[in-house]
């Protein structure tokens, strides 16, 4: 059977400026709705955190996707990682496009989870090494990148349930403390994609062999 080609990602970079420039335009229109400027969240609010790191959060999802589909041929395990990929890139887009109307730095000087100080991180913390709950660390990545067929899909979809865990404890908390109603739609509805991506991902691990860590 001839090698699957590997991806292209000067073609889905073009891509994704595309539904990013979309998005962007999308968003402005609902923010000029739900965020009048006297009402623009201050540097320090849970809107301006949550914003700066899901971003963050988002990013290594879209590497990790990337990352395993260049290690196997299986396309259940594709088809997932360019979903999860595409939707959080979109999603990244929108947050920094947030940070941009709202002229607010994209970095904060508190540190990662600062808006979250008052509610505190749940029950699954940061591992030594990652950024935030959820994240894998440098020595993970290299793991997955050196993996192939069934042990990367094993290794990507338990980073991934991993990962999603610390994203929907970050969303759940937007939910409840931000105040830009479009935001907090944003938060809700990654609440309900990733622990529906979650339960998928749980099952194609036990057709595996393996579980959730």
């Amino acid at each position: 059977m001839p090698a699957r080609p590997k991806s292209r990602p000067f073609v889905l970079t073009a891509a994704v400026v595309v539904v990013l420039a979309l998005a962007a335009w999308a968003l402005a229109t609902s923010l000029s709705d739900d965020t009048p400027a006297s009402q623009v969240p201050a540097a320090d609010s849970a809107d301006a955190g949550f914003a700066r790191d899901m971003a963050v959060h988002h990013q290594q999802a879209v590497e990790m996707s990337y990352i395993v589909r260049d290690q196997t041929d299986d396309e259940d395990v594709r088809r997932l990682a360019y979903d999860i990929a595409q939707t959080q890139a979109n999603q990244r887009g929108m947050l920094f496009g947030w940070l941009d109307l709202w002229e607010l730095p994209k970095i904060s000087a508190d540190g990662y989870m600062a808006w979250m100080k008052d509610q505190g991180h749940g029950e699954h913390q940061a591992k030594g090494g990652s950024l935030m709950p959820g994240m894998a660390t440098a020595d993970e990545l290299e793991q997955l990148g050196k993996l192939k067929g069934q042990q990367a899909e094993v290794l990507y979809l338990q980073l991934m349930i991993d990962h999603h865990m610390g994203g929907v404890t970050m969303a759940r908390a937007c939910t409840q403390q931000c105040e830009v109603k479009a935001e907090k739609r944003l938060a809700q509805g990654m609440v309900e994609a990733q622990q529906s991506e979650m339960k998928l991902m749980t099952d194609m691990l036990r057709e595996r062999g393996s579980a959730p860590r």
